[in-house]
Order: C-alpha cells, then sequence, then structure tokens
C-alpha cells in the first residue's frame, strides 16, 4: 500500500504539471521523492532548508503575488515552532496556502520528544480562514487536496507515516464529511485518521460480546459533519473519541459542541492528555496514552453498562 509522503510526491508532480502557479517548498526533507516535480515543473520547488518560520514567511511571499504556495516538513517545527508567521503572515493577511507535515503526534517517537507534536491541528484550527485535514491514506489525501489546494483558504494536511489500511470509494472521500466505516446500534466510535484500525479492531471484539458499535471516520477536522455525529449519537445515545491529539481541543471539543443542546449523552475521549517524555515505537507510546483497540474496547463497556467515571 502507497505511503501518503510518497502520494504527497505524487499529487504534486500531478497538479504542478497541469496548475503553473503550484510552488512546492520543504524544510530538508522529503526532497529525494520531489524531483521528479521539480525537473517537471522548473523553477518550482524550493528546499528552504530548516528555517521553518522563514519557510511559511518566503510561502505567503509566493501567496501575496497569485501563486499556490505549498509547504512541506515536520509537524512541531512547521506548525508549533513557526506559528507566529502562520498566524500573522497568513491569517492576519487573510492569504491562502497549504501547509503540509509529517510526524504528527508520535510517527517520529524514535527521535524523542522534541519530534512529538500534539497541538498542531487544534493551533491550525483557530487560524481564520483555515481548513484542516488528517487523512489516513494516500488516497485521502489526493483526494482531498486536490479538490481543496485552490482553495482561498490556509490549508492543513497532517500526514500519518501510519496508515489506518481501510479503503473507502473515492466518491466517498469528500472535504468536510464523516465516512461511517462500521453501522451499529449501542455506542459511536469516532476515529481520527489512523485510529480508524484500532476503533474497527474494538469494534469487533464489541461485537463478539453482542455490543453493536457504530465506527465514524473523521479525515476533515475543519470543517467538520456535525449533522453525522447528531444523526449517530441520536440513534445510541454513547461516543467515545479516539484521537491522536491532545486531550485539551480536538474531535473531543467538536463532538461535544455538535450534540450541545441536545439532551443526555455518555461520552469518553481517548487522546494524548499529558506531555510524553519517554522513548518508545509509535505503538509504544500510543498503548501509554490509552490509544489502542483494547482501550476502545473498555471505554465503551463502561458507556453501555453505565460504569462512568
Amino acid at each position: 500500500m502507497k505511503g501518503l509522503r510518497e502520494q504527497f510526491a505524487d499529487t504534486m508532480l500531478r497538479l504542478g504539471q497541469q496548475d503553473d502557479s503550484l510552488v512546492v517548498m520543504v524544510g530538508d526533507i522529503s526532497h529525494g521523492i520531489l524531483q521528479p516535480f521539480a525537473k517537471a515543473c522548473p523553477g518550482r520547488f524550493f528546499n528552504i532548508g530548516i528555517l521553518e518560520p522563514s519557510m511559511v514567511s518566503v510561502a505567503a511571499g509566493f501567496s501575496k503575488q497569485g501563486l499556490t504556495p505549498v509547504t512541506h516538513t515536520i509537524a512541531p517545527f512547521l506548525i508549533e515552532r513557526s506559528f507566529e508567521q502562520l498566524k500573522l503572515d497568513f491569517g492576519y493577511q487573510h492569504l491562502a496556502g497549504n501547509f503540509i507535515s509529517v510526524g504528527g503526534a508520535f510517527d517520529y517517537a524514535q527521535l524523542g520528544c522534541s519530534h512529538h507534536c500534539y497541538t498542531d491541528v487544534s493551533l491550525m484550527s483557530h487560524l481564520p480562514g483555515s481548513q484542516v485535514f488528517c487523512p489516513g491514506s494516500a488516497e485521502e489525501f489526493d483526494v482531498l487536496f486536490s479538490a481543496e489546494y485552490r482553495a482561498s483558504a490556509i490549508n492543513y494536511f497532517r500526514l500519518t507515516e501510519n496508515p489506518h489500511g481501510v479503503e473507502f470509494d473515492r466518491k466517498d472521500i469528500q472535504p468536510g464529511k464523516i465516512i461511517c466505516a462500521r453501522t451499529g446500534s449501542e455506542a459511536t466510535i469516532v476515529a481520527l485518521g489512523p485510529q480508524l484500525k484500532n476503533a474497527l479492531a474494538a469494534a469487533e471484539a464489541l461485537a463478539k460480546e453482542n455490543i453493536d458499535a457504530e465506527v465514524l471516520y473523521v479525515h476533515s477536522v475543519k470543517p467538520f459533519d456535525s449533522d453525522a455525529i447528531v444523526n449517530s449519537v441520536a440513534k445510541t445515545g454513547r461516543v467515545v473519541v479516539v484521537e491522536e491529539l491532545s486531550a485539551q481541543d480536538g474531535v473531543y471539543n467538536a463532538v461535544l459542541r455538535a450534540w450541545n443542546g441536545r439532551g443526555k449523552m455518555q461520552s469518553k475521549q481517548l487522546a494524548i492528555d499529558h506531555f510524553i517524555h519517554g522513548y518508545g515505537s509509535y505503538d509504544d507510546l500510543c498503548e501509554r496514552s490509552g490509544l489502542s483497540a483494547s482501550n476502545i474496547e473498555q471505554a465503551v463497556k463502561s458507556l453501555v453498562h453505565h460504569e462512568v467515571d
């Protein structure tokens, strides 16, 4: 199965050959896989180096001139380190651009906590005129980017190194729309990006215990599909949200806002609720944060059996 970063390079090549306004900048990563784009689109590929805030400002200059900038590097440096430039050079100036990260959450776990990133989605969501996407497969990225890269928006695409492995019909992948990956009647599991794999595994385990869980898959955080949440929770009355984001702000908050004022709902969140200092693999750190199929299963059971903390 094609990885998301490989698909990113392929998508840039395809669109770059069709659209002379597309300009790609990288922060000293992915330059190898982007060489086909650089050769096919001379003068429109730039390796800015490890100067991420400056790269964002250069992208703003390109946008101001009517070009369509794509800026790509590791999430903590593209978003957290460069947020002042994102806020002022793009948000304050009402400019459009595309920001594509790798290394969100624990994808670069082997490099230590300096390369963890849990707040990027929240930060980008706070910018006026922003759209935020967390595709969990190569095809999702290709569809979402192709549909939105020319929008008058600040587009953020968080690419995972751990795709969920589920194939959807291409026509079902739509910006701002949740996909129902499994129907159910007793509880709703809302999974963001790569956590879909764990959510479906948990739903299968729950089915063996006669608990019928619905699984909703989120790839678009902003705009958010509130209607899909309301329709599902109105049926189940219970929701568990699993996301590789900070527990302080993310999909769980969006779910609560969607349901606000609509009656009783039991809910639980599985997310990253503290700064992780230790080392380990992606799976190790997800497990430490409660992001696993078994923890999702237990969270649903606690709601079904009314064992709410």
